[in-house]
């Protein structure tokens, strides 16, 4: 469990909202739709008024960082000698490919996998590019 609160590492979300902001205001949102008995499908749904783009953004790091909670309890139980192939069952392999050190499709243990996939993640959250943190804000622009 230590290697979940480990800064260092990538199970640790370290994607925050800014109080005050409007995408705080939509996590505090989505969070509260969690807690309580709401219909899910409403609790999805884009709040009017509100932009699609920074409804998503808020979903998407919510979800990730609550993966990096999970996986960060479950990984120490996943070593490359007990997890020696990324799978999913006996009859799914995945490979990894970046285009920058793995050209090719390449067959992993699954925690090299999983920290390769949840760097990969990190990095495109954190790109103002794709994520901008500033409400409004579009690729496009």
């Amino acid at each position: 469990l230590k290697q979940v609160f480990n800064k260092d590492k990538t199970f640790c979300p370290k994607r925050k909202f800014e109080p005050g902001t409007q995408r705080f205001e939509l996590h505090k949102r989505a969070q509260a739709s969690l807690n309580s008995d709401v219909d899910l499908k409403a609790a999805v749904q884009l709040p009017s008024g509100e932009e699609q783009n920074d409804w998503v953004a808020v979903h998407v790091v919510d979800f990730f960082n609550r993966i990096n909670l999970i996986y960060g309890t479950i990984c120490e139980f996943c070593t490359e000698r007990t997890c020696p192939v990324m799978s999913g069952g006996p009859k799914y392999e995945y490979r990894w490919q970046d285009d920058l050190k793995y050209k090719k499709p390449t067959a992993l243990p699954a925690p090299q996998y999983m920290n390769l996939l949840m760097d990969w993640i990190e990095m495109q959250i954190n790109n103002e590019n794709i994520f901008p943190t500033s409400v409004g804000k579009c690729e496009e622009e």
